[in-house]
């Protein structure tokens, strides 16, 4: 094991850099220039130099990525354009917030779509799968941003249930609140991969119990309950897992549009004022920070692998 994640870890180094090199010439190549968010009316054109120079920008695009470069490798991600602040201190403040909102999107993901992938394919054709089915295409094809607003006004504006935006009110200090801010933005975010999951799930399920062995413990008298806890579920495990790795990416974008429209102070919602305001140093921080987060999903869901299917170590 300590092998396979060495390798890993190797082959993630070329795969970050080829990351950045196109990362950064995307940014370059955008059109704005970040030097205009300094410049004031009565500035000449000689200070407006003065401020490009001082910000590194005069020098070449292959200059200016070799000189970031080495900042990185020595930990030095920079200052941003907009806060004046250090960028890796920016984004260590807000991953907590966007790692806690997508680790409580993939928990309450797995805990709605395995039982009910699993009810909806033992229940094959029946009224409830029928309405399962329904339940899950409609979340696979409606837009993020648009159920966002709904929960809003249904909630928020209408009912009065819960906040907005944010994640804290402000003078409350409690768990509770917290909470109650982050049920929207969670729902909204695990409801595609909810969807997709239960599809997965219902689908390996009928195909788990058409399988010799489930026949065989049923001849041995074991109830439908325990066939499918004990012997299909393990089965059916190993191809989410996969469907986990592959979630990730669109975790990270979802959190982008989820944070923007709840105003959750994430990585999402920085990165997208970040855009905005041609903050290069914070656009890229946060480029290869996502990046690093997604290759190591992956290898999580690589080991999860041999763990939850002991003959895959094996073949490593």
């Amino acid at each position: 094991m300590s092998k396979f994640i060495l390798r890993r870890v190797l082959q993630a180094v070329p795969l970050l850099l080829f990351i950045s090199i196109v990362s950064f010439l995307l940014i370059k190549l955008a059109p704005g220039d970040p030097v205009s968010s300094f410049v004031t009316p009565n500035m000449n054109p000689a200070d407006v130099e003065r401020i490009r120079i001082s910000l590194g920008l005069d020098q070449p695009m292959y200059v200016q990525y070799l000189i970031w470069l080495k900042n990185i490798l020595t930990g030095d991600f920079g200052y941003s354009l907009i806060n004046h602040r250090p960028v890796l201190t920016l984004i260590l403040e807000r991953i907590p917030a966007t790692i806690g909102l997508m680790g409580s999107a993939l928990l309450v993901s797995l805990i709605l779509a395995v039982p009910l992938g699993l009810l909806s394919g033992l229940k094959k054709n029946s009224v409830l799968d029928k309405f399962l089915s329904l339940v899950s295409y409609i979340g696979i094809s409606i837009p993020s941003f648009w159920f966002a607003i709904m929960m809003i006004y249904i909630f928020s504006v209408t009912l009065h249930w819960l906040p907005s935006m944010g994640m804290r009110t402000i003078g409350v200090d409690s768990v509770w609140d917290i909470v109650k801010h982050g049920i929207m933005p969670c729902i909204v975010l695990s409801l595609m991969n909810v969807s997709v999951y239960m599809r997965y799930i219902r689908s390996n399920t009928i195909s788990q119990l058409e399988e010799d062995y489930v026949q065989v413990q049923y001849a041995y008298g074991s109830t439908k309950s325990r066939v499918l806890v004990r012997h299909v579920l393990k089965n059916v495990l190993l191809p989410i897992i996969t469907i986990l790795g592959l979630s990730i990416p669109e975790l990270i974008a979802g959190a982008f549009i989820t944070e923007t429209v709840f105003s959750w102070p994430g990585m999402g919602s920085l990165g997208i004022t970040s855009v905005f305001g041609l903050d290069y140093p914070v656009i890229m921080g946060i480029t290869m920070l996502s990046s690093l987060l997604l290759i190591i999903g992956n290898m999580v869901a690589d080991i999860l692998y041999g763990v939850v299917d002991p003959r895959i170590k094996t073949m490593r």
